[in-house]
């Protein structure tokens, strides 16, 4: 089996988390402990969560860990939809992040 680093799905979930960051950078100070830190934390878990799930000793535990991995991109998404509602990312933005998730 490869390394979870080699993994397509664990490379793809790290640039979604970088993405998360970067356009992250520009909310509001006002939001630092609230969507700013939210949106960081989740989509941090994904790649976390994918490589924790590798990690384990059985093909159940891994997949558990997939499931929460699916949840926090349900959850991300809903994230980017409250940022591009208060304006903090545009309409394009949301779309390429969008696109992201669902591939």
């Amino acid at each position: 089996m490869k390394e979870y680093t080699e993994l397509e799905v664990w490379i793809e979930a790290r640039k979604l988390t970088n993405m998360a960051y970067v356009v992250s950078k520009n909310f509001p100070t006002s939001e630092v402990y609230g969507l700013t830190n939210q949106l960081r934390r989740c989509a941090i878990s994904i790649p976390s969560n994918i490589a924790e799930g590798c990690g384990r000793q059985t093909a159940k535990d891994t997949i558990h860990f997939l499931h929460i991995v699916r949840g926090s991109l349900y959850e991300l998404e809903t994230q980017l939809l409250i940022s591009n509602d208060q304006e903090y990312i545009s309409s394009e933005e949301l779309d390429i992040f969008i696109a992201q998730i669902v591939s």
